[in-house]
């Protein structure tokens, strides 16, 4: 098989290297042109042989980055080609795309790619929307990334159906990674618990919370014991908020990782507004002691 890849990146460049370690050919394209194959999107298109379907594999950060890759394909491709967009876009976006393309006989596929930087050794769970033809032409390239013959893909639906599961994906590893943080804390805050670490690494044999997440973290706590490196600041990706108003559209209560959302959002203040304004109510009411900023050393006491 020859495959188009747009976009060199962690993830892309990896995800060439093992599509041509299973035997397929893979022209890739980047705005680097240190990673990349050829000089343009013209110049990967033209590569790919015109008697098969030809198939353009996206991979760049969602919204304008792949709106506009979508765009170009569209002039460039014909009737029967499929373009893939492997990347973390919404999945909204894809019934815009797979319409867009469709007037162009040009067929989607939406796929939400698992494994990150470890997918080069270990392969990629992949979770694809689309028609089942439109499928069909791109499965080579699925069978070369997933981690085994038997495992890690599912047709998942129709268009947008691979986006959602791996947006549900990414809004559970929200979760999970919280609950492993608070554990984390709880134990390293206790005067009980000498070796936070071992404990962590007791638990990733032979118990129910073992996990890859938790391999990892191990994996961080050895390197950095007490992880006094690395700032307590998370960003968020999307995929939670999209979670989130997904549970909200669909009536379905997702308690824990609309939590692990927020959590994130207070990691990125210095100093929470909403916790400033509970210690404020609480001296109002009860006289309960406050720190002052380091702005205002003097804080006046609480009136009765």
């Amino acid at each position: 098989m020859h495959i188009g890849l747009v976009g060199l990146g962690k993830m892309g460049g990896n995800m060439r290297t093992r599509m041509r370690n299973a035997g397929l050919t893979v022209v890739g394209y980047d705005r680097d042109q240190e990673l990349s194959d050829v000089a343009s999107l013209d110049d990967l298109v033209r590569q790919l042989p015109d008697d098969a379907p030809k198939v353009v594999w996206i991979m760049v950060p969602h919204g304008d980055p792949t709106h506009a890759t979508v765009d170009a394909l569209a002039d460039l491709l014909g009737e029967g080609d499929v373009v893939v967009d492997g990347g973390n876009s919404r999945w909204t976006d894809d019934e815009l795309h797979a319409e867009q393309l469709s007037e162009r006989g040009i067929g989607y596929v939406d796929c939400g790619v698992s494994g990150g930087v470890w997918g080069l050794e270990n392969g990629y769970a992949l979770m694809a929307g689309g028609s089942a033809e439109d499928v069909a032409k791109v499965q080579p390239a699925f069978d070369a990334l997933r981690p085994g013959p038997e495992e890690g893909f599912v047709h998942a639906g129709r268009v947008g159906a691979g986006h959602f599961s791996k947006m549900v994906h990414n809004g559970i590893e929200y979760a999970m990674m919280q609950a492993y943080a608070e554990g984390f804390e709880l134990l390293e805050k206790s005067d009980i618990v000498d070796n936070v670490t071992e404990v962590f690494d007791s638990w990733r044999v032979g118990t129910v919370v073992r996990s890859w997440l938790l391999d990892l973290l191990v994996k961080a706590m050895q390197d950095d014991p007490g992880l006094s490196q690395i700032r307590g600041y998370a960003e968020d990706s999307g995929e939670g908020r999209w979670t989130v108003e997904a549970a909200i559209d669909n009536a379905v209560p997702v308690h824990t990782i609309a939590a692990a959302l927020f959590a994130r959002f207070t990691s990125r203040q210095d100093e929470s507004p909403a916790m400033q304004a509970v210690a404020a109510m609480r001296q109002q009411f009860g006289g309960h002691a406050v720190r002052a900023t380091q702005e205002s050393p003097d804080v006046p006491p609480a009136t009765a």
